[in-house]
């Protein structure tokens, strides 16, 4: 009998993200990815205990080179905004595996020690207590979110076309900002959507 193939987790990982990048997410399975390692699911269970964990090793695996590292320069607002940045750009290159990313967020440790060093810039603005809790959840909320809509459902997109197209007498509101909608840069609507949530934070903070 053949010696079972050598595997680890890197190895499992980077497979499995290759699973979901070519066929979403609903395609992770076991049997998916020993099909792309060339080995049995069975050989896979003396690795990884079931699709939760197999998941945690995606999530880990898709933020790889993401900068954890808290900017020095630049005011609180500025100093999120990259970190934010820097989050899209990484997981932008995997945008089916976003909402892996809330599950899991406390087994990552890319996830922890980013979000650690977002929660150092907010307390030196001046957040403690449940309002620096409540901010990072709103900003977590925002990038998670918008990471989604820009790949699932790009403002350039057909969603956004057929809702320009709409009756301007039921939906006048609707069809005028969906026609504005599909002028938007991607990145001009990210940034632009943060700065209001940063606006809003820094409001927090002056009230």
């Amino acid at each position: 009998m053949p010696r079972p193939r050598s595997l680890n987790p890197i190895q499992i990982a980077s497979a499995a993200l290759a699973v979901i990048d070519e066929g979403g997410l609903s395609a992770l399975t076991m049997r998916g990815v020993a099909k792309e390692l060339n080995a049995t699911a069975m050989c896979l269970y003396r690795y990884v205990a079931d699709r939760d964990e197999l998941e945690a090793l995606v999530v880990e695996q898709a933020l790889t080179g993401v900068d954890t590292t808290a900017p020095e320069d630049g005011d609180w607002r500025e100093r999120v905004a990259v970190l934010v940045r820097r989050m899209r750009v990484v997981i932008g290159c995997h945008p089916a595996v976003v909402p892996l990313l809330p599950v899991h967020r406390h087994r990552s440790p890319t996830v922890l020690r980013w979000t650690e060093s977002l929660l150092g810039v907010l307390t030196e603005a001046g957040l403690d207590g449940t309002r620096r809790a409540v901010a990072l959840r709103a900003l977590l909320a925002y990038t998670v979110g918008a990471i989604q809509h820009e790949h699932l459902a790009p403002l350039a997109g057909d969603g956004t076309t057929a809702m320009a197209a709409l009756s301007p007498a039921e939906f006048p509101h609707l069809a005028a900002t969906a026609a504005d909608a599909r002028r938007v840069d991607p990145d001009a609507g990210f940034d632009g959507g943060l700065e209001i949530l940063l606006r809003g934070l820094a409001t927090e903070l002056n009230g």
